[in-house]
């Protein structure tokens, strides 16, 4: 059965056949959902980084396109004058290697034997699943959906409406835009650049970004994909098999291996066929058709909220030891982007000062879930007093670092430098505000919402003076000299 709101349609049709028409309802009706359509689950929370923006920021249901400007927003006699904001890809497809055991998982459906499909019990939910089209194909690969498209428009509008003298028509031509050398942080960066377009020019259509004043964004994966550089990460994290160990173990704990035989039994296929791999892809499937497609399939009740607070864990568990405090590596290879908005906003200083424009009033750089974790671990946020580990999944039920309430599609961190005419002392000329996903995030050394800048800098001042990424990255040099004649 194929579904979306309003578009329901059993179909019984060769494999092929189903991906067309899949994709056909995908591409029309389906995928692109009115703000009055949201389609929800009791799961959505548990998502990870395959969290829909919108779950994490529901304040924007009623009316994406329309700002919701944060109450803790320096306002009157300070005027920002600098935005540098680091941004998320948008909403995508799963990755060809998801897309591979999602195929075996349905292939285990498919293969069950006749007569196993029982009235009212889980043979029913299994039965379905074999018979849901399975839409997705290896092309997919991590593209950008249009919903993430949608994702960066809306943004692009909000932003535009919140910070009206950075984002003017006048400084159009000097936006700067970094990204990544992914398609879907490629795509996203044109679609903001679309959704800008959309804010000065309602109702025209958007020229080639080619064409456009600001001129297209530009690739720097030295900056967006700084852990692909970094030869510390990828030897002792990236490349280790016992890096993540608190994930494996975690997969063969009690936790997981209770959701292993409940689903197993749910689905009427061998304990021994299933594993927690295919556990998750079939949770993140259900993220999938709802992020992509706004339907609740019936892999969303394959689960309950108990076994996504597991699936969670499972998740977080992954990102904090690869991405967040697991490791001081993680965090220290972003060094080199983290100095780069300060250089940005240390430049826009000066030109105040010397009373000349602000050369580059917005900055927009878009990366991964992957950019802005190892930042923001690397400025000290969402740091638990115990680590996350394989054994304490309940004592870690309040913890802070859950990466769907932190890095959700399209999620965003905001630096806004301010200058304050009314200030008493030139000190307090120049703050800073940031922003998480549009909310104001308090500082890490103060909790305040706003700093001096040069609080700020001070505060950060190892990072931005001794976190050198050639030597936060080398490896330890290796003595193969020996003695022996």
């Amino acid at each position: 059965m194929l579904g979306g709101p309003g578009c329901l349609l059993r179909v019984s049709v060769p494999p092929a056949a189903a991906l067309a028409v899949a994709l056909l309802s995908s591409f029309s009706h389906c995928s692109l959902l009115e703000p009055g359509d949201a389609v929800v689950s009791a799961l959505s929370p548990y998502f990870g980084t395959k969290t829909r923006y919108e779950d994490a920021n529901p304040g924007l249901l009623p009316n994406p396109e329309a700002p919701r400007r944060d109450p803790d927003l320096l306002a009157e006699a300070c005027t920002p004058v600098q935005l540098v904001a680091l941004i998320r890809h948008g909403t995508r497809y799963p990755t060809a290697k998801q897309i591979r055991k999602l195929r075996q998982l349905h292939g285990l459906l498919q293969a069950r034997r006749p007569g196993n499909d029982k009235a009212g019990g889980g043979g029913d939910l299994g039965a379905a699943l074999s018979d849901w089209p399975l839409w997705y194909a290896d092309w997919m690969d991590g593209q950008l959906v249009e919903k993430g498209r949608q994702d960066m428009r809306q943004l692009a509008l909000r932003l535009a409406a919140l910070f009206p003298t950075l984002f003017s028509r006048e400084n159009y031509g000097r936006l700067q835009l970094i990204t990544s050398s992914k398609h879907r942080c490629v795509e996203s960066s044109v679609a903001f650049l679309h959704g800008l377009w959309q804010h000065y020019y309602p109702g025209l259509p958007p020229p080639d970004v080619a064409d456009m004043e600001c001129g297209p964004p530009r690739i720097n994966d030295k900056l967006m994909r700084f852990f692909d550089h970094c030869e510390k990460f990828l030897t002792e994290v990236e490349r280790n098999d016992t890096a993540l160990y608190h994930v494996e173990a975690f997969k063969t704990g009690p936790e997981m291996q209770n959701i292993l035989k409940k689903v197993a039994a749910t689905l009427q296929v061998p304990v021994n066929n299933l594993n927690a791999d295919l556990i998750q892809v079939a949770f993140f499937t259900c993220s999938f058709d709802l992020s992509i497609k706004g339907v609740k399939s019936p892999w969303c009740d394959v689960f309950d909220t108990d076994d996504g607070k597991v699936l969670e864990y499972l998740n977080d568990l992954k990102q904090y030891w690869k991405r967040g405090y697991g490791y001081a590596i993680n965090s220290r290879s972003s060094c080199t982007l983290f100095q780069d908005i300060f250089q940005h906003l240390d430049k826009a200083v000066e030109q105040k000062k010397r009373s000349q424009p602000v050369s580059s009033p917005v900055i927009l750089q878009f990366g991964h879930a992957e950019t802005l974790l190892p930042l923001l671990s690397l400025m000290g946020y969402f740091k638990d007093k115990e680590p996350l580990t394989a054994y304490n999944y309940k004592e870690q039920m309040q913890r802070k670092f859950r990466s769907g309430h932190i890095v959700p599609y399209a999620s965003n961190l905001i630096f806004v430098l301010y200058h304050c005419k009314n200030a008493e002392t030139p000190k307090e000329e120049f703050q800073v505000q940031m922003l998480l996903n549009e909310k104001v995030l308090p500082l890490a050394h103060s909790q305040e919402p706003v700093s001096l800048y040069e609080d700020l800098k001070n505060h950060y001042k190892e990072i931005l003076q001794s976190c050198q990424a050639s030597q936060e990255c080398e490896l330890p040099k290796v003595n193969n000299t020996s003695d022996e004649l």
